[in-house]
């Protein structure tokens, strides 16, 4: 197991990848702490891990409140004794779909901002002093293949998801003399709840069908197919894992060819 004994936090853990990531950490060794503010969707995550043999801890946390994410932590200490070895960032939103710049409404713009920057800010800056202590650590956020080029019609989400990979190039410098590693994953889209919402907000949009709009994201990809979540949860393994020891302040993206 790579992570046996390892302590981690993840953030948006109750479905699609973030379900995926929470699963595969936990079977490869880690003890988690499942944060999110839907308690009863993240409980079969929680109980699916305890039959791995896991600790899991669930939270409830709205990762854009610093005083949740300030008891996030406490309850994380005091549940792995002191110790935070990986935190994964998977908590976000989409915000508003095939919505030209011009018709996107201020506050939607900034939820979207709130939701995916500052709640991916927070959890890395209270978890950053424990792992400054220990001189080890390994940070992992989901960014998206909307962070490395334009995305039209998604104006909000796509700047947040810039930010979100300015923010580990940047972290990544801070704290690299500690021995913490931080990147990012980049997924394109990605099968799932998410995904059906995609597809279904942009056909009634367009006038299409749901499967005219699945088969358009299909035939972007170089490799002719959608990415899974556990697609997602496998490159997330790789850089909480000491195979990526080398390596921080990088994007990697998992998109089938769609940002070739």
């Amino acid at each position: 197991m790579q992570l046996k004994g390892k302590k981690a936090i993840i953030t948006g853990p109750a479905k699609g990848m973030g379900r995926a990531i929470t699963e595969t950490i936990a079977r490869e060794g880690a003890d988690v702490v499942l944060a999110g503010r839907d308690i009863e969707a993240m409980e079969p995550v929680a109980k699916a891990v305890r039959e791995m043999g896991r600790l899991a801890v669930v939270v409830k946390a709205d990762v854009t409140d610093e005083s949740h994410v300030r008891d996030l932590v406490t309850k994380s200490l005091e549940a792995f004794h002191g110790r935070i070895d990986i935190l994964v960032n998977v908590a976000g939103v989409t915000g508003p779909i095939e919505t030209p710049v011009w018709e996107i409404d201020a506050d939607d713009f900034d939820a979207v901002i709130r939701a995916n920057v500052r709640g991916t800010f927070l959890p890395i800056k209270h978890v950053l002093p424990t792992m400054v202590k220990q001189r080890s650590g390994k940070i992992t956020n989901i960014g998206g293949t909307s962070g490395l080029r334009g995305y039209r019609y998604r104006a909000a989400y796509s700047s947040s998801k810039w930010a979100v990979r300015g923010l580990t190039r940047t972290v990544a410098l801070d704290v690299g003399e500690y021995n913490i590693n931080v990147n990012v994953v980049c997924p394109g889209i990605v099968n799932g709840p998410r995904m059906q919402k995609l597809c279904e907000g942009k056909a009634k949009a367009r006038g299409w069908t749901v499967e005219q709009v699945y088969q358009e994201y299909v035939d972007d990809t170089a490799l002719r197919r959608v990415t899974e979540a556990q697609d997602i949860a496998n490159a997330v393994l790789f850089t909480v894992s000491e195979s990526s020891r080398q390596m921080t302040g990088q994007a990697i993206t998992v998109d089938g060819g769609w940002d070739v």
